[in-house]
């Protein structure tokens, strides 16, 4: 069974000796940032230390929703369903966004009363999202044979494919003036009078007023080194894609132990929706305290696992000075092995609730870690202590839908102008520890 395959771009080959803002980090936040500066007159350089989309922005389940969002994600996921549906016009390429529609299953009356408050929370927007009997299932999913108690349904909720999307996104970026950079990993930032003055490469040294770090699952190593303790974990997920397959439901599905989508060559991605991984690490304990409280509200979906990464983890140098090669350089892509058990249970499991997969045919498996944060919302804005420096991180899984709204978001602080996305949300100020000095080691 093969890996994943991703798109790959033409990078820019030479290092501009300065750039108005430099962004770090390739994925669809990094990018989608950069888009809209440079579509400002704003000379952007986006430092990709591998390839562009590579990590989660490649590797995620390619869903597009407002459904489900927290509260204070809302506002990013409605101008994010704008921007995506212009897409394809804006980036000049294909993205494979299709208002295919989201469902989500219950497997009993208190979870359907879970998706029922987030529908009440969510009328002053104006949604389409409605509650659906169990009766009402069978003519949105034909063919489940699976008993819910009901479901909540988002017709205007959508797919894209996160193998091209990003690529496309960054061709885009180029053709508007912006650099993309790639195998260039930034090693840290310099200052002057106490603002951002230049960031410090593993091929040179970009001048600079304004830096992005969009930085993923690398966002706490990154920041460790200037001393910002930022709370964040890597949890594991795993998805398959199939061959193309003809008969399952068209819309997205989401149930408690599994979850596909309608691919755009015909097949499906497919993954468990109840179990991912959170491998256990160092900052698994430097960071307790941290994410207990959600380690306890989603312990019947979290798998906890002690294995070979935190040998790794420990091992990994988290202090260095510039001149050094830093482990940015080490590892360029993260590209963690899929859990086959968990994979074959969603299939078997998906089977069980829909027959006309049974014939399924597996092309590809992939892993993919999921940066996340206490409250699984991202950190957005300007570091209070750093000016210039900006955290766009932390997204736990919803970067892909609410990419184009975020980088929005972020351009717009970033260049000083009044946003229609309330930004205070996503402060990083609301963790204490990001105003205090990393422990030492």
């Amino acid at each position: 069974m093969m890996g994943i395959t991703i798109e790959t771009i033409d990078p820019d080959a030479t290092l501009p000796g300065s750039s108005d803002v430099v962004v770090i980090g390739g994925g669809i936040i990094g990018i989608m940032t950069a888009i809209f500066l440079a579509k400002e007159g704003v000379s952007v350089t986006v430092c990709e230390k591998g390839e562009v989309g590579h990590e989660q922005s490649g590797r995620n389940w390619g869903w597009v929703r407002i459904m489900g969002r927290d509260a204070s994600e809302i506002p990013l996921g409605l101008e994010s369903m704008r921007l995506w549906s212009e897409m394809d016009k804006l980036v000049g390429g294909d993205t494979g966004f299709t208002r295919s529609g989201i469902v989500y299953v219950a497997d009993t009356p208190a979870k359907l009363a879970e998706h029922e408050a987030w529908l009440d929370h969510a009328k002053q927007y104006q949604l389409d999202s409605r509650l659906l009997s169990s009766r009402e299932i069978e003519s949105v999913l034909p063919g489940c044979k699976r008993a819910f108690a009901g479901a909540l349904f988002t017709p205007s909720d959508a797919r894209a494919e996160p193998q091209k999307a990003v690529p496309a996104m960054a061709r885009a970026l180029r053709r508007l003036g912006g650099q993309v950079l790639t195998q260039c990993a930034v090693r840290g930032i310099e200052t002057k009078a106490g603002r951002v003055s230049a960031v410090v490469t593993e091929r040179g040294t970009i001048a600079c007023q304004r830096v992005v770090l969009a930085g993923g699952a690398w966002s706490r190593l990154f920041l460790g080194n200037l001393g910002i303790d930022f709370p964040q974990l890597k949890v594991l997920g795993s998805v398959l894609r199939t061959e193309p397959l003809d008969g399952p439901p068209t819309h997205a599905v989401g149930g408690s132990d599994f979850a596909f989508r309608k691919r755009q060559d015909g097949g499906y991605t497919i993954a468990h929706r109840g179990a991912s991984v959170a491998e256990i690490v160092p900052d698994s304990f430097r960071l307790m305290a941290d994410f207990l409280p959600s380690l306890v509200k989603q312990r019947d979906e979290l798998k906890l696992r002690l294995g070979q990464r935190f040998l790794e983890e420990a091992k990994t140098v988290r202090r260095w000075s510039l001149d050094e090669t830093t482990p940015f350089e080490k590892t360029r892509v993260l590209d963690p092995a899929p859990y086959d058990s968990i994979l074959s249970e969603a299939q078997a499991n998906l089977v069980a609730a829909f027959p006309a997969f049974k014939d399924m045919k597996v092309a590809q498996a992939w892993g993919g870690f999921v940066d996340a944060t206490p409250d699984a919302v991202p950190v957005i804005g300007e570091v209070p202590r750093l000016p210039g420096f900006f955290i766009a991180s932390g997204f736990s899984g919803h970067g892909f839908g609410i990419g184009p709204g975020a980088g929005r978001l972020i351009a717009d602080l970033v260049a000083g102008k009044t946003s229609m996305i309330d930004a205070k949300p996503f402060r990083l100020e609301r963790f204490a520890r990001l105003e205090r000095t990393t422990r030492a080691g």
